[in-house]
């Protein structure tokens, strides 16, 4: 296999949001010369995703957050509004988006974050240091092997400027010396609906381009079942209702649950409330379990009612949610994996409708619709049992309520219950290899995505590194309800991409370097050291950390190589390290991982806001409307 040049390579297998934000993170930390094949197996999805892609989101998919809170950047928040405002290409935009102003509180099409992203990749790729490249390459990894120095990934199809491609048939054999699986969602084989899946009526996915081809196409009178009530939901329903859309849309939810409308001038927050000890208590049986939930909910309701008034009554739920999170992992520790997975399956929608709303763009015309004067959009209660053809060629949804069934008939159904979270299930090539291999291992406590260690690297079925193979996003859901006591998409959404993108390309970086110096054992052997170095309060360290963290967070290169220089100098001046005598060339390498290690640590520290973030590390600047 050709490379570009002799350096190492990390491959990311995956080019949509979770691979591309890895990118520019690795593009922007590299100091010695990389290169980075980003691969992906789908051209319209590089640099968006299912989620984002231009031909699966017409204009009026909005983000279900604020556009204030899309930047890819955590320590720059605003990143995204900027761009669109000032270095957008509006050329081809309808009205009104061509001519809005965008704001942190109001709503923003979600096509548009492609270009978004693509922008800043190409910017990441001009401001790399010398020797750090990117290869964009077009093809399907289906298998992985791990070698000594690293992996040898199977790939089909693979073509791209610097790399050979395969030919016919024959799949390409590409090593590299690590690997990011960023490989995004995976689809469910519904059940209930086996008889519909192939039917014309039926939409599998919404966010594809076919998907919305049969939604715009449908008659204004046409009867609509959308199968979920989750965000998704709304977003077909909106894309009805803002075309003209008269005839019935039944909205179908196991739950019933509705998200919430953000109130104007919505900002993101994080308060410090007291730890929920009653859920700290051992687990006895699940009714006991959810009384307990359900008094400590109560009473930090009403803590957030009277201690913080100045929050809107509307975010309480999501305040205390979002104040919970780090207490959550102990109280996660105490359920059996058993009822942690049944827990999880029947309240994850509530779950997310407590921690999460939506802009008054997406929720206020399906509302609306939903009022008697109107009546359009009707919320179906119930489990779905089956979705089967009729001889007229419509589809009925067989839906089962506590008291009674109902069987809607309908022109078109849309299923929004598309994801495959157990990848024991998933049929993918790769998957199956991987597992058939000992390369990785379905999250055991709740079978949701894969078992990896605290920095994202794949585990074995012995619960060891399997090799220089990492994982970002939705593959990481099951470490993240466990380990950060995030839940549903919340283990997977734009806020964690961010905090692992930059921890899994840091990592990465620094494996590849203290190999190549010849400093891994020695970063093993003094890895249970680490901590002693903020203990004994070196002279110079938390200088070098703040360096470091400006390092990491600064987009131009001659800024970046000013700081790395000072951040040398500082290095150089701090003392001995403890409990592992060296010589000062080693020892000042190993500082420099030790140093990174606390940066990323402090630039990913999930519990303030961006904002509290900036001002914390000392990056608040005028210039940025946040601060």
């Amino acid at each position: 296999m050709s490379r570009t040049g002799i350096c190492p390579r990390v491959l990311i297998v995956g080019a949509g949001l979770a691979g591309t934000a890895t990118a520019i993170r690795l593009l922007r930390f590299a100091r010695r010369p990389l290169e980075i094949v980003l691969l992906e197996r789908r051209s319209d999805y590089r640099s968006a995703g299912v989620a984002y892609h231009r031909d699966g989101n017409p204009w009026d998919h909005v983000f279900n957050i604020q556009a204030g809170r899309m930047s890819v950047f955590r320590e720059d928040v605003h990143d995204f509004v900027r761009w669109a405002n000032l270095e957008a290409d509006r050329r081809d935009w309808p009205a009104p988006w061509a001519e809005l102003e965008f704001v942190e509180q109001g709503p923003a099409p979600r096509r548009i974050f492609q270009d978004y992203l693509i922008d800043r990749l190409a910017e990441a790729r001009r401001e790399a240091c010398p020797g750090v490249g990117l290869v964009e390459a077009d093809g399907e990894a289906v298998d992985m092997e791990v070698r000594s120095a690293g992996v040898e990934v199977t790939v089909r199809q693979l073509s791209a400027s610097g790399l050979e491609a395969g030919q016919g048939p024959e799949p390409t054999v590409l090593f590299a010396e690590h690997v990011v699986l960023a490989t995004g969602l995976e689809l469910r084989e519904p059940p209930f609906a086996a008889e519909a899946l192939a039917h014309a009526s039926f939409v599998r996915n919404p966010y594809s381009a076919a998907g919305v081809r049969k939604l715009v196409a449908l008659p204004p009178e046409a009867t609509v079942a959308i199968v979920g009530s989750v965000l998704s939901a709304y977003d077909s329903a909106g894309l009805l209702l803002r075309q003209g859309h008269t005839g019935r849309i039944h909205l179908i939810s196991k739950t019933g649950t509705m998200f919430r409308t953000y109130p104007g001038g919505h900002e993101h927050g994080v308060l410090q409330l007291p730890c929920p000890k009653a859920l700290l208590e051992p687990y006895r049986n699940r009714e006991e379990f959810l009384a307990r939930v359900r008094a400590e909910w109560e009473t930090a309701c009403s803590t957030v009612v009277r201690d913080h008034p100045e929050v809107d009554p509307v975010v309480v739920a999501e305040r205390v949610a979002k104040a919970w999170e780090p207490h959550l992992p102990e109280a996660i520790e105490r359920i059996p994996s058993g009822e942690l997975r049944r827990l999880l399956d029947e309240f994850g929608t509530a779950i997310a409708a407590f921690r999460v709303g939506a802009v008054e763009y997406t929720m206020a015309i399906i509302e609306r619709a939903m009022h008697p004067a109107d009546g359009t959009v009707k919320l179906v209660v119930g489990n779905v049992e089956g979705i089967t053809p009729t001889e007229s060629g419509r589809l009925v949804v067989s839906v089962a309520a506590p008291e009674e069934k109902h069987a809607i008939e309908a022109d078109l159904v849309v299923s929004n219950f598309g994801r495959e979270s157990d990848y024991s299930r998933v049929g993918q090539s790769l998957w199956r290899n991987l597992l058939r291999r000992g390369i990785t291992v379905p999250h055991e406590r709740t079978g949701r995505g894969l078992e990896v260690d605290e920095q994202g690297a794949l585990l074995s079925p012995g619960g060891e590194p399997a090799g220089p193979i990492s994982a970002v996003g939705v593959l990481r859901e099951g470490d993240e309800i466990v380990r950060n006591g995030r839940t549903g998409a919340f283990a997977f959404n734009l806020a964690a991409i961010k905090n692992q993108s930059i921890a899994v390309a840091a990592r990465a970086i620094e494996q590849l370097e203290l190999h190549e110096d010849g400093l891994a054992q020695d970063m093993a052997q003094y890895h249970g050291h680490v901590g002693n170095i903020e203990e004994a309060a070196l002279v110079g360290f938390e200088e070098a950390v703040a360096l470091e963290v400006r390092r990491l967070a600064t987009r131009a290169r001659s800024e970046r190589e000013l700081l790395d220089s000072r951040l040398g100098a500082c290095i150089r001046d701090i003392g001995e390290l403890p409990a592992l005598p060296m010589d000062a060339s080693r020892r000042d390498h190993l500082m420099r991982a030790v140093v990174n290690r606390a940066a990323v640590e402090r630039l990913t520290d999930v519990s303030v806001t961006p904002r509290q973030l900036r001002r914390q590390l000392g990056m608040a600047n005028a210039e940025y409307l946040e601060d």
